[in-house]
């Protein structure tokens, strides 16, 4: 059956003539909950998908929040929100993302870059900012003495930190500007902590023991 599919686009070739296009779907979200999705396809019926359900048009619910749903659409990851259109039609905007498998201690690490220097990123959803000892800082070329001093709780007491604005932040083929960060002076922190400052910009969807970040647009 392959050899003949093969043998009918050659001879749709031969003869000059255009070999038909996939079909176009229109996928449009109009109902929205956590797990699960409403949608139309191609303006017809109501369907209601829950995470990881597959409907015509190969269209697959990856995960749905109370704010927005991420689909696979004909192969491409779609992030939508209530009341949105896609259509495979029309150019898919690109979306930078990066795909963290755990460690055994089911941390998701991460090889990234801050102000252009290269560092190692602990994900940390707990951290509210992007978070660095002092060696760290000094090689991404940051004065933290320029920040704005605070004080933070940690397991040895109040300590203080520094808060200050990150150039870039860097993670796969994520790049994001303008982030927030802390300076912790009188700690080494063996890793950076990838905090919310960044990590709220993305989407997040968790399969298993793989954490995908999305940056939205």
């Amino acid at each position: 059956m392959r050899n003949l599919v093969a043998l009918a686009g050659g001879l749709w070739l031969a003869l000059g003539m255009q070999v038909p296009a996939a079909q176009a779907t229109d996928v449009k979200l109009i109902g929205l909950a956590q797990g699960t999705a409403v949608v139309t396809i191609d303006n017809g019926r109501p369907r209601t998908l829950r995470d990881g359900d597959t409907a015509p048009g190969e269209v697959k619910l990856l995960r749905a929040t109370g704010d927005f749903a991420i689909f696979d659409i004909q192969g491409e990851r779609r992030r939508l929100v209530l009341g949105e259109v896609i259509s495979t039609n029309a150019p898919a905007a690109s979306l930078a993302s990066l795909t963290l498998v755990s460690d055994t201690r089911g941390h998701f690490m991460a090889i990234g870059s801050v102000n252009g220097a290269t560092m190692r990123f602990l994900v940390d959803t707990g951290a509210s900012m992007v978070s660095m000892g002092l060696s760290d800082a000094r090689r991404a070329g940051i004065n933290y003495l320029e920040g704005e001093r605070a004080f933070a709780q940690t397991a040895n007491g109040v300590i203080p930190v520094y808060r200050v604005k990150l150039d870039s932040v860097r993670v796969g083929d994520i790049t994001l500007t303008g982030i927030d960060g802390l300076v912790h002076p009188g700690a080494e922190i063996p890793v950076v902590l990838l905090g919310m400052s960044f990590l709220g910009r993305l989407d997040m969807l968790r399969e298993g023991d793989s954490l995908t970040l999305i940056r939205r647009y």
